[in-house]
C-alpha cells in the first residue's frame, strides 16, 4: 500500500501548478508581518506528502491521546486541588512562575471538565524511525485548516488514484471539533472568536467557522450581560452564545480580567467564563500546562495520573533552575539547543553550535541570571523529506516536522492527518511557517480490512459522522449578521459592481481615442470625477487602471471589494469568494504586464469574474436576505454609474427593478443605514443628471429604508467601507 500511496504523490508533483493555482484562487493564505507592516502571502504548498503506515500511526495516535489525557488532568488539578504539587511531583515554583498560570481562573472547572479541547502536538521522526514530541501546543494551535483545504484539492485532481489508494479521510476534521464545541456548550450558538481580519492566521479562522456552521465574531460583535455572553446582530438583537472557540490569547481575551490595554477582547468574557455561562475553547490558563519548562515533567504526570509508561518520548532536556542541569547545560553549551520559553513560533531558539564564542558567553550569562526562562535539548537529527524546490523543480531534502491535531470532546480523537511543515532553507532546523516554511499534507494510510484497526476505525467514523453540519451551517442568515458585516455585504456589493460597469463603459471609450484622439475620452473621465487634464495619456490609463494607490482606480475597487468579502466566508462560502480572490489575482497579474498593450484586454477577463460571482450568489444556497444586502448596493452602485454616464432613462428599468426585487425580500425587517445614506446621496445628485422620473421612483425607495432604518453606526470603526475610503460616493 505504501508503494501504491509514493506511486500517487508523484502524480500530485507533476500537478503541483494546478494545485498552487486553485490555493491561490481559493486564498489559503497565511499573514506575516514585515518591518510593522502586515502582509497576506500564500502559504507554500509542496505536493509531496508525508506519509504514515497505518500501524505506526496507531501507535502515534494511542500516545497523543494519553498524553493530551494526562495535560487534561494536570491542568484541572493545578487549578483546583494541587495534588501533583503537594506530591512533590512539580515544584510549586515551576508552576506559579510560569507566565501562562492565571489565578484568575484558580478554582474553575470548565463546562465538560475539559481545558484542552484541541491540541497541537509538534513531533519530529528522528533518522532511526522514533518519534519525538518536541513541544505541547495547548492555547490556540493554528494550522489544521491548510491539509485540510489541499487534502479537498488533491482528490480533486486525480480521484481515481485516490480510489485506488487507501489514504484515511481527513475530512472530518470540522466535525471533530464541531462535536467537541457542542459537547461543552452551555446555553446558545457557537461562534469563532477572530480578533480581526489583519490577524497572522485569519484565513483559518474564517474556513473553520465556514466548516463547522458556528458565527465568525469579531470582539465588538460579543457583549456580557449578567454574566451571560451574547452575540450582537445588525438590528442589536442578542443571541446568546454557549461555546466560544477564541482565536486570541489569554492576555488580550478580557480587559477587565487580563491586559487593562487590550482593545480585541470582550469585557466581561471571564466573569461569564467563572459563572458556567459559557465554553471557551481552548480554556483560559492552558499556557500553564504548555509552557516549555513543564514539557520537562509530561512523562511525570503521565505516570501520575495515568498510572502508565509514556508511549512517546520528550527529547532530552536539562532544566537551568536544577544546578545538576545548569551545570551540564554551561559545560555543553556549543551542543544544545537553547530554548526561551516566553517565545513561540520559532522564535527564541537557538542551536549553540551556530554561536562564536562571545555570544556563547552572553548566552551563559543570561542562564545564570534568569535560568527559569529556559531549557536546554539535546539537537534530534530528524530525518529530511523531499521537497519541490519552486526555482529548479528538482527534489530537494528538507526538515520537517508534524503538528499532530488531538480533539477532546465527550472522547479524545486523534484527527487522521497533520501540518507537515517544511523549512524553506535546506538544511535548517526551524520549520515554523511564521519562519518561511511551507506545509505539506499528512497521509495516514488507512488499516487493512478486517483488522482490529479497522475496526476502531469504522467505529470512530460511525460517531463522527453522526454530527450534522447542515443546521448549522444554515444559521447563517441575517438573524446572525452583525452590523459590520451587513455593512460589508452591502459595500461588496457596490464595489463589485464599481469594478464590472466602470470596465464596461471603459472600452468603448478608450477604442474611440484609437481613432480620434484623447479628447474623446474625456466625457469618461468627467462621468467619474477624474482629472481631465491629460497631460501623458498613456500614465493617466495607467494609474486608473492598475494604481492601488489611486482611490478612483479599477485595482483598488477589486481590492475593496475582496477586502469585504474575504471576512464573509462563513457566510458566502469560499466556494463564492474564489471569483473575487480570482479578480484581484487578475488584476495584479495585469498590472505587471502593464508594459504591454495587451493587458488592456485582460481587464474584460476581471469583469467575468465579478458575473461569475453574482451569478453563484443568485443560484447558491446563500439566504436569500444575505444576497439582497449584497445586490441592494449592487443596483444602487449600478444606478449612480449609469446615471453618470447619462445613459437613456430605459436603461434604468432593469436596475430599478432588481432593486426593488431585492427590498421585497428584506420586507418588514430593519435595515443598516448604510441603504438609507446610499440612496439619499444619490438623490442629492440626479438633479443636475436630468432624471425626474427616476428621483420619483428612488424618493419611494428611500422613505421605506427610512421608516426601518436601524438608528446609530456601525459598532466597528475600523470597517471596510467605502465611506471611509471614497469620499465623493458614500
Amino acid at each position: 500500500m505504501a508503494a501504491s500511496a509514493i506511486n500517487l504523490a508523484g502524480e500530485l508533483v507533476n500537478r503541483r501548478e494546478a494545485i498552487n493555482r486553485e490555493l491561490s484562487r481559493n486564498g489559503v493564505r497565511f499573514g506575516v508581518y514585515k518591518n510593522g507592516e502586515y502582509h497576506d502571502r500564500l502559504f507554500p504548498y509542496d505536493p509531496i506528502p508525508r506519509i504514515i503506515e497505518s500501524d505506526e500511526f496507531d501507535e502515534l495516535e494511542a500516545g497523543l491521546k494519553q498524553r493530551v489525557n494526562a495535560l487534561n488532568a494536570y491542568l484541572k488539578d493545578i487549578y483546583s486541588d494541587k495534588h501533583i504539587i503537594h506530591d512533590g511531583i512539580i515544584p510549586e515554583e515551576y508552576v506559579y512562575t510560569s507566565a501562562g498560570y492565571f489565578p484568575q481562573v484558580n478554582g474553575v472547572t470548565p463546562p465538560g471538565g475539559i481545558f484542552a479541547h484541541i491540541a497541537g502536538e509538534d513531533l519530529v521522526q528522528g533518522e532511526d524511525g522514533r518519534w519525538w514530541v518536541l513541544e505541547d501546543n495547548l492555547r490556540i494551535p493554528s494550522g489544521a485548516s491548510y491539509p485540510l483545504f489541499a487534502r479537498d484539492i488533491e482528490r480533486r485532481t486525480n480521484p481515481k488514484l485516490f480510489r485506488e489508494v487507501h489514504v484515511r479521510d481527513n475530512r472530518d476534521y470540522p466535525r471533530l471539533l464541531r462535536k467537541a464545541m457542542d459537547f461543552v456548550s452551555t446555553e446558545g450558538i457557537a461562534v469563532v472568536l477572530t480578533p480581526g481580519r489583519y490577524n497572522s492566521a485569519f484565513f483559518e479562522h474564517a474556513y473553520l467557522a465556514e466548516k463547522t456552521g458556528a458565527a465568525l465574531a469579531f470582539p465588538e460583535d460579543l457583549e456580557v450581560v449578567d454574566n451571560k455572553l451574547f452575540f450582537l446582530d445588525y438590528a442589536g438583537n442578542r443571541h446568546r452564545v454557549g461555546a466560544v472557540y477564541r482565536r486570541l490569547s489569554d492576555e488580550y481575551l478580557d480587559p477587565f480580567a487580563f491586559n487593562p490595554d487590550s482593545v480585541i477582547g470582550v469585557p466581561g468574557l471571564l466573569s461569564a467564563y467563572r459563572s458556567g455561562n459559557v465554553a471557551i475553547i481552548n480554556a483560559p490558563g492552558n499556557g500553564a500546562a504548555d509552557d516549555k519548562a513543564i514539557y520537562y515533567f509530561v512523562p511525570q504526570m503521565i505516570k501520575y495520573y495515568l498510572g502508565e509508561e509514556p508511549i512517546l518520548h520528550n527529547a532530552p532536556t536539562y532544566m537551568p533552575m536544577f544546578d545538576k542541569d545548569r551545570k551540564e547545560v554551561l559545560d555543553r553549551l556549543g551542543e544544545l539547543v537553547i530554548k526561551d520559553v516566553a517565545e513561540a513560533g520559532g522564535y527564541g531558539v537557538v542551536f549553540g553550535s551556530s554561536l562564536d564564542a562571545a555570544a556563547r558567553e552572553e548566552l551563559a550569562d543570561r542562564i545564570k541570571a534568569e535560568p527559569r526562562r529556559f531549557i536546554a535539548q539535546e539537537v534530534i537529527q530528524f530525518r529530511d523529506i523531499d521537497v519541490i524546490d519552486p526555482e529548479t523543480g528538482e527534489a530537494s531534502p528538507r526538515k520537517a516536522d508534524l503538528r499532530a491535531f488531538v480533539v477532546t470532546g465527550q472522547n479524545t480523537h486523534v484527527w487522521y492527518s497533520g501540518l507537515t511543515r517544511y523549512s524553506s532553507v535546506p538544511g535548517q532546523m526551524i520549520v515554523n511557517s511564521s519562519q518561511g516554511g511551507g506545509f505539506k499534507d499528512t497521509w495516514v494510510l488507512a488499516p487493512e480490512h478486517g483488522s482490529e484497526s479497522h475496526e476502531r476505525a469504522q467505529q470512530r467514523n460511525e460517531s463522527v459522522a453522526s454530527v450534522n453540519l447542515i443546521p448549522h451551517s444554515r444559521k447563517h442568515t441575517l438573524s446572525l449578521v452583525t452590523a459590520s458585516k451587513a455593512d460589508n455585504l452591502y459595500w461588496l456589493g457596490r464595489y463589485t459592481e464599481r469594478a464590472f460597469t466602470t470596465l464596461v463603459q471603459f472600452f468603448p471609450f478608450y477604442d474611440r481615442v484609437m481613432d480620434t484622439d484623447v479628447d474623446a475620452f474625456r466625457p469618461f473621465a468627467r462621468a467619474l470625477d477624474l482629472p481631465e487634464d491629460f497631460e501623458d495619456f498613456d500614465e493617466f490609463i495607467h494609474s486608473f487602471l492598475y494604481d492601488g494607490k489611486n482611490p478612483d482606480s479599477v485595482r483598488s475597487a477589486i481590492v475593496s471589494a475582496f477586502n469585504n468579502a474575504v471576512v464573509l466566508r462563513p457566510e458566502l462560502t469560499s466556494r463564492l469568494l474564489q471569483y473575487v480572490e480570482l479578480a484581484v489575482t487578475n488584476i495584479t497579474d495585469a498590472a505587471e504586464r502593464s508594459a504591454s498593450a495587451s493587458d488592456i484586454y485582460a481587464q474584460r477577463d476581471i469583469a467575468d469574474d465579478m458575473l461569475a460571482f453574482w451569478g453563484g450568489v443568485e443560484n447558491s444556497t446563500v439566504d436569500v436576505t444575505l444576497k439582497a444586502f449584497i445586490f441592494i448596493g449592487k443596483y444602487i452602485e449600478r444606478i449612480d454609474l449609469y446615471t453618470r454616464f447619462r445613459l437613456p432613462e430605459d436603461e434604468l428599468d432593469a436596475p430599478l427593478a432588481k432593486l426593488e426585487t431585492y427590498s421585497r425580500a428584506l420586507d418588514g425587517k430593519p435595515l443598516p443605514s448604510c441603504f438609507v445614506s446610499g440612496i439619499s446621496w444619490l438623490l442629492g445628485q440626479l438633479p443636475d443628471r436630468g432624471y425626474p422620473e427616476l428621483t420619483k421612483r428612488l424618493q419611494g425607495f428611500l422613505d421605506d429604508f427610512n421608516s426601518r432604518a436601524i438608528a446609530g453606526d456601525v459598532k466597528d470603526a475600523g470597517s471596510l467601507s467605502s465611506m471611509n475610503m471614497d469620499a465623493k460616493r458614500p
